[in-house]
């Protein structure tokens, strides 16, 4: 089997549950691999491959009839599991008529794919979204389509050194008060987890905007990378008013956010970036709506920053980075990865 750049052995978020109407289908690529999703007639979502397996038509393009998807070319159906049902005018179905079916898991408002071996797929191993699903706390989804390579996105939020200078005109601050964080970085092989400490800070415009700050603030930032259940990174993070306690555990007096980014690879240089973020700010302030938009544009940036690496990278593939002093999570995540790849190289998984 050849090297591959991808991991399939893991769970990607492959859509909101919201994006799979009743009856309708949603044609995407992941890992380079071309799926169509859709929701049966008994709410199942279903994932197979996006190919008709008479005349290689997009299934995608079809309809969805009850618990079967129909081709639009030629009537020829499937049900949920890939298995052909039905071709017109013809009693008899060869078994090679079946189609690919990709395990999918509906969950805290995700869809969840598993692109690899499916006896490998296990459900119970998927990380939780808990504020998804707590009245106390108001989130929103953003879908956004990067032409750029995935682990770039990775990189991105295990490094948030950045954030001072790309995100300025939100929750960036100042890069001293970045730069000069407490920073520990934690790996026990199987997760990395950057843990950053800013007290006495001045609070960025995002902060004051959410959490009425009038003074300095001790700050908080706390990613966690564990793709082994799930290719996310959860960033925790928040501000309470300076000496108040928000580092011995004394939070609910501040401002609060979860951020979980959800990266799944589309192609070799273009990912599907799926994120949610969560405020515990009571919706009816207004609150929430002014830090979407916020965040929105946060995103944004980290979109337009990681479409211009990659268009450099493009000019000359092989040359290598180098690392300074701050690339200690971001070294962490790529070993694991680089780990979980060598592992399917070898032979434990099919592409």
């Amino acid at each position: 089997m050849e090297s591959s750049m991808f991991i399939y052995n893991a769970w990607y978020v492959a859509a909101f549950a919201a994006d799979i109407e009743p009856g309708k289908t949603l044609g995407r690529k992941y890992l380079n691999k071309a799926v169509v999703l859709f929701r049966t007639e008994s709410g199942e979502i279903a994932a197979l491959e996006d190919r008709c397996s008479h005349r290689a038509m997009p299934l995608s393009s079809g309809h969805v009839d009850g618990d079967v998807i129909r081709c639009c070319y030629h009537g020829v159906e499937f049900d949920g599991k890939g298995t052909c049902t039905r071709i017109p005018n013809q009693a008899r179905i060869p078994a090679a008529a079946n189609v690919r079916h990709y395990p999918v898991v509906e969950k805290d408002h995700l869809i969840w794919i598993w692109m690899g071996e499916p006896a490998l797929a296990d459900p119970s191993i998927i990380v939780d979204s808990p504020e998804h699903n707590d009245p106390a706390w108001t989130w929103r989804p953003y879908n956004f389509p990067v032409k750029a390579n995935w682990q770039l996105i990775i990189d991105n939020i295990m490094d948030l050194t950045h954030v001072p200078y790309i995100h300025a005109r939100t929750i960036g601050g100042n890069p001293e008060q970045h730069y000069n964080a407490d920073t520990k970085v934690e790996f026990d092989g199987r997760k990395v987890t950057l843990l950053r400490k800013m007290p006495n800070s001045i609070p960025p415009k995002s902060y004051i905007d959410a959490g009425g700050f009038k003074g300095r603030v001790d700050r908080w930032q706390e990613v966690r990378f564990e793709p082994g259940i799930g290719m996310t990174c959860r960033v925790n993070a928040g501000g309470c008013d300076a000496g108040t306690g928000a580092y011995e555990g004394k939070r609910d007096n501040g401002f609060m956010l979860a951020n979980n980014h959800f990266i799944t690879p589309e192609t070799e240089t273009t990912s599907h970036y799926l994120w949610t973020i969560c405020t515990t700010a009571p919706k009816e302030s207004g609150v929430p709506d002014v830090l979407f938009d916020q965040f929105f544009d946060t995103i944004t940036e980290d979109e337009e920053t990681l479409e211009a690496q990659q268009r450099r990278i493009d000019d000359e593939p092989d040359r290598a980075f180098v690392g300074i002093a701050s690339d200690g999570a971001v070294n962490q995540a790529r070993r694991l990865l680089s780990a979980m790849q060598e592992a399917e190289d070898g032979g434990k998984v099919a592409a």
